[in-house]
C-alpha cells in the first residue's frame, strides 16, 4: 500500500512542475507537465485517419506516461545543455524508481510504455510524439493569443516545422499555422 501512495504522490508532482520552455519565455501562468500530458491524452481520441490504424487506448497510455520521469528530474529542454544520452539516462533512472513503487505487473507496463514512446518504433509511439509536438505549438498559440504577444513564441513554431507525420496532426498543424499567420498579418 505504501508503494501505491508513493506512486500517486509522484504523479501529483507533475501538477507542480511547470514546463520549462514557457517559464524561460516569461509566460505569465505557464502550464504544468500534467496539464500538457492531460491534453495530449484527450487528443488521442481525435487521431482519426482512414489510412492509419491505431490502438487509441495504447496511445492514451503512452501520452500519460511519456513525461512521468519529469516528476523527479524536472522538464529538461534542448536549451538546458543536457545531451540526449544524459537526458535518457536521467529519465530511465527516474522511471525505474517510479515503477518500482507499484510492483512488477503495473510497473513493467508503465516502464514498457515509456520505453516504447522513447524508441518511436510503433505507429502509436510516433503518433503520440506528433501530439507532443503539436500540443506544444497549440499551447504557444494560446499564450500568444491570451497575452497579446503574437510572434513572440516563433521559435516554437520554427523548431517544429515539417516534423509531423500523422495525417490528422499534420492537418491540425496546417490549420493552426494558417490561423496564426492571419493574426500575425493583422498585428
Amino acid at each position: 500500500m505504501e508503494g501505491l501512495f508513493k506512486f500517486m504522490k509522484i504523479c501529483g508532482q507533475l501538477k507542480k512542475v511547470k514546463r520549462t520552455g514557457w517559464v524561460n519565455q516569461n509566460v505569465k501562468s505557464p502550464e504544468s507537465v500534467a496539464d500538457h500530458m492531460y491534453r495530449m491524452a484527450m487528443m488521442t481520441f481525435l487521431l482519426e485517419d482512414p489510412n492509419v490504424v491505431l490502438d487509441k487506448t495504447r496511445c492514451m497510455k503512452l501520452a500519460i506516461v511519456h513525461d512521468l520521469a519529469e516528476s523527479i528530474i524536472g522538464d529538461i529542454t534542448p536549451q538546458d545543455g543536457v545531451t540526449k544520452e544524459e537526458k535518457y539516462r536521467l529519465e530511465k533512472e527516474a522511471m525505474d524508481s517510479i515503477t518500482a513503487s507499484v510492483g512488477d505487473k503495473i510497473g513493467d507496463e508503465i516502464l514498457n510504455l515509456w520505453e516504447e514512446y522513447e524508441a518511436r518504433e510503433t505507429i502509436e509511439a510516433r503518433s503520440v510524439k506528433d501530439l507532443d509536438v503539436f500540443e506544444m505549438i497549440l499551447q504557444a498559440y494560446e499564450y500568444e493569443e491570451d497575452e497579446n504577444r503574437f510572434g513572440d513564441l516563433q521559435d516554437f513554431f520554427n523548431s517544429t516545422e515539417g516534423k509531423l507525420k500523422h495525417p490528422a496532426v499534420k492537418r491540425w498543424d496546417s490549420h493552426l499555422r494558417n490561423m496564426r499567420n492571419d493574426k500575425l498579418s493583422k498585428k
